[in-house]
């Protein structure tokens, strides 16, 4: 059942991403961030008041999810808006071997052969993505944008194996509706203070905010993503290295949209990328079954 469900979180993630770019294509990145954990909060609240906050000794936890996750977005929103979805998508998906040697460090997971060739295609995918950067004027080892995506990436991954330690049961075993309703309330009292202190009064010098109907659906299908990955983290039996695996199989819908509905340009370069990412994904896989 918990693999169903990091696959739904999959697809809901590649919308997401979708929606995410078309929402801050011209726009103002911080506003429609705080717009999205605000939404998000709300529609978490019910999580809030069944589960309750409980003590300092579990929010201590929460709130340092929290801020890991929300500096995570901060960079990858910037990230999204300057640069192509189709280029994002796959930067995005070596995050499952992140985690799995994060896992190897601090969960004991071993790193079999299968996982190893995992790794190292993975690797040579990212060589092969600054050729296809390149091929756009997007120097990987000069530009800020991607050097923003990559410290999303890193945050990201972080964040993942942060999961596994607060809802597992071998660890905290953490109830994860208090952590989705804790975590969404505290993103967006978070960026409130940074759109007060840091947009609000600069506003009239940086990109004018615009409301579009994309800026709703991005909490939507987060949350929805979200939840569905909470539910399969909380099965004993789920692996973080492999929930997180297929979670990144949702690069092939964000790729997709940026390439039948976006139009963006060096598909066919971007495209042999992302088979090999997705190669090296089925890798993961099969070692980690």
């Amino acid at each position: 059942m918990w693999w169903i469900l990091a696959f739904v979180s999959a697809a809901l993630l590649g919308c997401y991403d979708a929606s995410k770019k078309v929402s801050l294509s011209g726009n103002a990145v911080i506003p429609v961030l705080f717009l999205n954990t605000l939404i998000s909060a709300a529609i978490f609240f019910p999580l809030l008041l069944s589960s309750g906050f409980g003590g300092w000794a579990v929010q201590k936890f929460i709130l340092g999810k929290s801020a890991l996750v929300l500096s995570s977005w901060i960079a990858g929103y910037y990230a999204m808006k300057h640069l192509p979805l189709t280029l994002v998508g796959p930067v995005n998906a070596p995050r499952p071997v992140l985690v799995l040697v994060g896992a190897i460090f601090l969960f004991g997971e071993q790193l079999n052969l299968l996982q190893s060739v995992g790794v190292g295609l993975a690797i040579v995918a990212y060589f092969l993505m600054r050729r296809s950067g390149k091929s756009e004027g997007i120097d990987f080892h000069r530009n800020k944008w991607v050097f923003l995506l990559i410290l999303a990436v890193l945050l990201g991954a972080a964040s993942g194996l942060y999961d596994k330690y607060l809802m597992s049961p071998q660890y905290l075993g953490l109830d994860r509706n208090r952590v989705l309703g804790c975590y969404s309330f505290y993103q967006a009292v978070m960026m409130g203070f940074v759109l007060l202190l840091v947009w609000y009064p600069h506003r009239q010098q940086s990109t004018p905010f615009r409301w579009r109907w994309s800026i709703p659906l991005i909490s939507l299908f987060l949350c929805g993503a979200d939840y569905a990955y909470m539910q399969a983290l909380a099965q004993p039996e789920a692996l973080i290295a492999v929930v997180s695996m297929i979670r990144r199989g949702s690069v092939l819908v964000s790729f997709a949209i940026g390439a039948f509905i976006l139009k963006e340009k060096n598909l066919r370069s971007k495209a042999w990328d992302l088979a090999l990412l997705l190669l090296s994904m089925v890798f993961l896989y099969l070692g980690s079954r």
